[in-house]
């Protein structure tokens, strides 16, 4: 077995910039003769990995409620991690208008969204909020939301992302090579 000197800067460079704690470091790289097999068993490795942002994306399972005046609505029920957009619309020309997002485990909630908004008098004054956000559901839990108002409107959409044990869920049809 030989040990050679690496004298490349831009590895050098690399490593400088890869493993800051190193810099001061003061050897050389060096390369070996001997084969050592480095495994990577992650899913970057076997290509199955894709972006966020893709792996979110809106599919056929895209679940979508429109509320419209007061009440109260369960929107999720199952466990795991979701995906919500939401997208509020209201007249504020008379009375108070409110709505929001909350998960019940059947003893409590927790608000994870809301708006508030008085009336203002004014003719054709309208007020639109939107959002987008994550919410683990664990068991028992549901996502319920509360309109108040008239003429409020709550449009929602929700996809599961992961299931409870942080799997990731695929969109709809897609299959990763």
């Amino acid at each position: 077995m030989s040990i050679s000197t690496v004298t490349s800067e831009a590895l050098q460079l690399k490593l400088r910039q890869l493993l800051p704690s190193q810099q001061g470091f003061g050897t050389d790289l060096s390369a070996s003769d001997t084969i050592i097999p480095i495994i990577d068993l992650t899913t970057a490795a076997e290509g199955s990995d894709v972006p966020e942002f893709l792996q979110t994306a809106w599919d056929f399972s895209t679940g979508h409620q429109t509320l419209n005046g007061a009440g109260t609505t369960t929107i999720i029920s199952n466990t795991g991690f979701w995906k919500i957009d939401l997208n509020y619309t209201n007249d504020q020309s008379s009375g108070a208008r409110s709505a929001n997002v909350f998960i019940d485990d059947g003893a409590s909630q927790k608000v994870i969204w809301e708006i508030n908004q008085a009336g203002t008098g004014a003719a054709n004054v309208f007020g639109v909020e939107n959002a987008t956000f994550y919410v683990f559901m664990r068991a028992g839990d549901t996502i319920q939301c509360t309109l108040v108002g008239t003429k409020a409107f709550l449009d929602i959409w929700y996809r599961q992302v992961a299931d409870i044990n942080g799997t990731l869920v695929q969109p709809t049809g897609f299959t990763p090579s």
